[in-house]
């Protein structure tokens, strides 16, 4: 049995690298906007699950042999779901935005094995962003570039994204979008890594 990893976050595949885990990513072409738009009234935490379970499944029906983990996250601001910048003018309005402000990561995780989920969890945290100036930001996006849009607020904790954030509240590996201990307990458990 091997462990797959439905998705293309480069964090993600990252963090299971560097725990030790080999997993080949075979990323799932999930409409996820047709997904959310489903979901306008729902919980964020119900939403995060629902993209990374079908994430899984939808993999684990073509590699019904192996464990498939599904994995996604969400913005939730102001009561309202954010979703990844299309440019850096976006980006730059969203920061903002979240300038001096709490906004929350909610993060989905499942694992799904023969097309059918074996496992689930949401994480949740609470960042808090510092009242950094406009001057500071716009460095930090020359900085960065285009690569800040593959995160869905434009900043990567394990980056210089840090600099914008004054304290967090939960899962240091579910800000990079991976609440990785309950998963490896969850592949423990199923006999995908050593006891």
């Amino acid at each position: 049995m091997r462990i797959v990893l439905a998705s293309s976050s480069q964090s993600r595949a990252a963090l299971l690298a560097a725990a030790g885990v080999a997993v080949e990513v075979i990323p799932s072409d999930l409409d996820e906007d047709a997904v959310k738009a489903q979901f306008k009234t729902a919980p964020p935490e119900e939403l995060a699950l629902t993209l990374a379970e079908k994430k899984a499944v939808a993999i684990s029906t073509l590699r019904p042999k192996d464990l498939v983990i599904g994995g996604d996250q969400i913005l939730w601001f102001e009561n309202s779901l954010i979703s990844k910048c299309a440019d850096l003018e976006e980006a730059r309005s969203l920061l903002l935005r979240l300038r001096g402000k709490v906004h929350e990561l909610i993060g989905g995780l499942a694992i799904a094995m023969k097309g059918q989920i074996v496992w689930r969890h949401a994480s949740r945290v609470r960042m808090t962003f510092r009242s950094f100036s406009t001057e500071f930001l716009d460095q930090y996006l020359a900085e960065e570039g285009p690569q800040v849009l593959a995160s869905v607020g434009a900043y990567r904790l394990e980056g210089r994204g840090a600099q914008l954030v004054e304290r967090f509240e939960g899962s240091y590996f579910s800000v990079l979008g991976l609440d990785l201990l309950p998963l490896l307990a969850a592949l423990r458990a199923r006999s995908a890594l050593p006891t």
